[in-house]
């Protein structure tokens, strides 16, 4: 086990989803009974009859706005924290503005299991550069490297020259950071002449690792830098190995891909929005909408983990347009697709001409039929208060990328 953070890294695959789903009922017991907002959510929905995915995916999904709008009414977490306030480690303060706990227990966040398959083990001293300023982005790295017996210089952002000063000053062993921050450091270190080589390891996250920016850093700087992928709200949902093939699903979770704008799972492969459940007592989420697209990867990774995988960060699932002065979202894409069964996938694409908002709504159905493109553009108007055309399409004709609003206007 000495390259594993524990037995769960290897769990057989169907004993880690029976555990997961075991778990779920008492999950969902604990949150109704000591959450208001759940208290209120689940009312009439009893906890031991959710034992699978299927039945899971019967719950409503709770939405970022959802979050935003309770926490107004009810400060400051919505009801939707089982801990007190005074009882929590942290309290932190997001862009939305967003309120988010930090509960007692060691790595809260469960971001040393991603630390840990990056290499980092007690004793390595972690130089973090994200912010330790109202948000909990620093805490969940912090924690993580304490968790696992590191030390922690908590650089946070900005004064590059004084941080890499401290990296080499401390010969620090674990970065974590933005990649665009490390290459930043690495790069400054060099036109310094300061020595940051004991640097061999990068967590990174919080912003874009497109491969020609980690084979740069590999390359000239011989750090391989490994992503995670979070939320302030959920902790860390996935993470890279040195495989590097897809992230890897956390344990203490249970993640779905659903079409955007509804909470039904799609195919394995097929790219939807980001849904999350996490196994916390203080702040027990279910069904949390990240508003993130990704895709389940078939198989299980090289490097010998077992857990389910994802294809990493695939973009933003909130496509809501304005149209001629009107808002269109998701939802409404969802409604009219659940209008016409005959319907197998949407996609409104939005377009101009001489400065007009045009759009079409595209449909794969089996057997395209005028009367039912007339029954579904009555349908629309109904729904979004827009008329426009209806063009029905063969199955499989649409791009599966989760898309279900399409902007392609240009503003030249």
């Amino acid at each position: 086990m000495t390259d594993f953070y524990d037995e769960r890294d290897q769990m057989d695959a169907g004993a880690r989803e029976a555990a997961l789903m075991a778990s779920l009922p008492a999950q969902l017991y604990f949150a109704k009974a000591n959450a208001p907002y759940f208290t209120k959510l689940l009312a009439g929905i009893d906890p031991a009859t959710i034992i699978s995915r299927e039945a899971l995916a019967t719950l409503p999904v709770i939405y970022k706005s959802d979050l935003v709008a309770a926490q107004a009414a009810h400060p400051p977490f919505g009801g939707m924290n089982a801990t007190a306030t005074g009882d929590l480690l942290h309290i932190f303060r997001s862009p939305g503005p967003i309120a988010e706990p930090e509960g007692r227990q060691a790595d809260w966040w469960r971001a040393a299991r991603a630390f840990h398959a990056a290499g980092v083990r007690k004793g390595d001293v972690c130089h973090c550069s994200f912010s330790y300023h109202l948000t909990p982005g620093a805490w969940i790295m912090d924690s993580a490297a304490r968790s696992l017996g590191c030390a922690v210089f908590p650089g946070g952002v900005g004064n590059t020259d004084l941080q890499i000063e401290a990296m080499a000053h401390y010969k620090a062993t674990t970065f974590c950071g933005t990649p665009d921050f490390l290459k930043i450091m690495l790069e400054r270190a060099r036109e310094l002449g300061a020595d940051v080589s004991s640097i061999t390891k990068a967590i990174v996250g919080g912003g874009a690792l497109p491969p020609s920016l980690r084979q740069l850093i590999q390359t000239e700087f011989g750090v391989t830098p490994l992503q995670n992928y979070g939320t302030a709200d959920l902790g860390i949902v996935a993470y890279e190995s040195p495989a590097m093939e897809g992230m890897l699903i956390n344990e203490g979770l249970i993640l779905e891909i659903v079409r955007p704008g509804s909470g039904e799972p799609v195919a394995e492969g097929e790219v939807g929005e980001v849904v999350v459940t996490i196994l916390n007592r203080d702040y027990p989420l279910v069904r949390f909408a990240t508003g993130d697209l990704s895709a389940m990867l078939p198989g299980e990774s090289p490097c010998g983990r077992t857990a389910p995988r994802i294809k990493g960060w695939m973009g933003r699932a909130d496509q809501t347009a304005k149209i001629r002065g009107m808002f269109v979202r998701p939802t409404q894409m969802e409604q009219i697709l659940k209008a016409h069964p005959e319907i197998q996938r949407t996609r409104l694409i939005i377009t101009s001409e001489d400065h007009r908002d045009q759009f079409t709504l595209h449909c794969e159905v089996e057997t395209p039929d005028a009367a039912l493109s007339e029954k579904i553009s009555a349908t629309m108007k109904q729904i979004i208060n827009l008329a426009g055309p209806v063009e029905l399409t063969a199955l499989g004709t649409l791009p599966s990328d989760g898309k279900v609003i399409e902007d392609a206007r240009t503003y030249e």
